[in-house]
C-alpha cells in the first residue's frame, strides 16, 4: 500500500511540496553533471505529475469555492513552470543556462507553494474552509499520481499542455 493512500488532498499535495523542496536542495549541493541531470529529471517528473493532478482534480474541485484570482494565478504559475521544465528536459547539464533554469524553477515553485500553503488565505486553507471532501479528493489524487508517475517513468514526460499561454512558447 502506498504511503499516500490515506492522506487527505492537502496533506498529499503538501507532501509533494516537501519532496520537491528536498530535491531542489539536493540539486543545489550536487556536483557532477550526471548527478545534477538525474536530480533535475526527478524534479521535472515530480512537478509534472503534481501539476497534472492539481489541474485535473484539485483545482476543478476548488472552482467556485475559493478566490477565483488565486486559482487563475495557480494555473499561470503552473504554465511558467511547465515552460522551464520543457527547457530543462530538452537540454542538459552542459547547456550554459541549465543550472540557472533549475534555480529559477526552484524560486517559482517556492513562490507557488507559499501561495497555496499560506495560513488563513492560501488556496489550501480556502479549500478546507469551503468544506471540500479532502479524503475523497486525496484518494483520487493518490490514484492519479500513481498512474501518471508510472506512465511518465515508462514513456517520458510528455510535452506540457499550457492552459494560459500560447503553445508556441514551448
Amino acid at each position: 500500500m502506498a504511503d499516500t493512500d490515506k492522506l487527505d488532498a492537502v496533506a498529499l499535495l503538501k507532501k509533494d511540496h516537501r519532496t520537491v523542496e528536498d530535491l531542489f536542495e539536493q540539486f543545489e549541493k550536487a556536483s557532477g553533471d550526471g548527478r545534477k541531470e538525474r536530480l533535475a529529471q526527478k524534479i521535472c517528473l515530480e512537478l509534472s505529475v503534481h501539476a497534472t493532478i492539481e489541474e485535473e482534480i484539485f483545482y476543478p474541485a476548488c472552482e467556485g469555492k475559493v478566490e477565483e484570482d488565486l486559482l487563475k494565478e495557480s494555473f499561470v504559475e503552473h504554465d511558467g513552470a511547465k515552460v522551464l521544465i520543457a527547457e530543462i528536459l530538452g537540454g542538459g547539464p552542459d547547456d550554459e543556462f541549465y543550472d540557472s533554469k533549475v534555480k529559477v524553477l526552484s524560486e517559482e515553485i517556492e513562490h507557488h507553494v507559499q501561495e497555496e500553503e499560506k495560513r488563513m488565505e492560501g488556496l489550501f486553507a480556502q479549500a478546507r474552509k469551503a468544506g471540500l471532501d479532502m479524503e475523497a479528493l486525496g484518494e483520487q489524487l493518490a490514484a492519479r499520481k500513481a498512474e501518471l508517475t508510472q506512465q511518465f517513468e515508462a514513456n517520458g514526460i510528455p510535452k506540457p499542455e499550457l492552459k494560459t499561454m500560447a503553445q508556441t512558447t514551448v
